[in-house]
């Protein structure tokens, strides 16, 4: 089975429908989105709903949680505090609603859907670094086989033998025995690793490859849409660069 997985759509809908054709093309048989449909950006209802049409599974994010009534936000800064207040205002009953229903984490076949850390799952603690992945060693008899995760926007994958973590670096790679894994999907809506395409991926779990994938969408218009929203500037012209 052809899985995708996406992440921290972040409200940006060009983004998000740019990923949505990309995965069409690519003729996957099924969609995760692993949290952060809302947040930063200026379209929190329509992705929300297109999020909810189109994957079979999605795990909370923070920035869910925040809008869901789910968590206390009060300690987030300014600028992230009135995007997480506005998008609570424009999103419907119904999808804040779906927001709150969403599981921390979902496990399939062997693979564990989250936001952020396996571990501590309800602190959405973050795994990009391998100082980070060996947290997970005290607790590797929990881990499923391979942990998909998002939160920090980042394209990183790790892979955990029983006393070591080692970072993987290519961008297709297959998924070894003996081995666990945590991978990082990057973010869709707002990626911060200096490419400014909306990040996309796909698990094979019959061949057991995994690949990041990249595509452009239309990051003007999604920037424009903040600036209008009076939205903090910099979640629009961060965009461009992809940080």
């Amino acid at each position: 089975m052809r899985i995708g997985l996406f992440s921290d759509v972040h409200a940006n809908l060009e983004a998000l429908e740019a990923v949505q054709r990309a995965y069409e093309r690519e003729r996957v048989d099924r969609l995760v989105c692993l949290g952060d449909v809302v947040g930063y950006g200026a379209d929190p209802q329509a992705c929300a709903e297109i999020v909810r049409r189109i994957a079979a599974v999605t795990t909370l994010g923070n920035h869910d949680a925040a809008v869901a009534g789910r968590m206390d936000y009060s300690y987030y800064y300014d600028a992230a505090r009135v995007a997480l207040d506005s998008h609570s205002r424009q999103l419907s009953t119904e999808n804040v609603e779906w927001l709150r229903s969403l599981p921390y984490e979902h496990r399939e076949l062997g693979l564990s859907y989250c936001h952020g850390s396996p571990i501590n799952l309800e602190e959405f603690e973050y795994v990009f670094a391998p100082e980070q992945a060996e947290l997970l060693l005290d607790s590797y008899d929990e881990l499923a086989r391979v942990t998909f995760i998002g939160h920090s926007h980042l394209c990183k994958a790790f892979a955990l033998p029983a006393t070591d973590v080692h970072e993987v670096v290519a961008t297709r790679f297959v998924v070894r025995e003996n081995y666990k894994y945590v991978i990082s999907v990057g973010s869709v809506g707002q990626p911060r690793d200096y490419d400014p395409r909306a990040s996309y991926t796909i698990f094979d779990s019959d061949e057991m490859v995994f690949e990041f994938k990249r595509v452009e969408y239309d990051i003007a218009k999604a920037a424009a849409k903040i600036f209008d929203a009076k939205l903090e500037r910099n979640f629009g012209n961060r965009l461009f660069l992809g940080v």
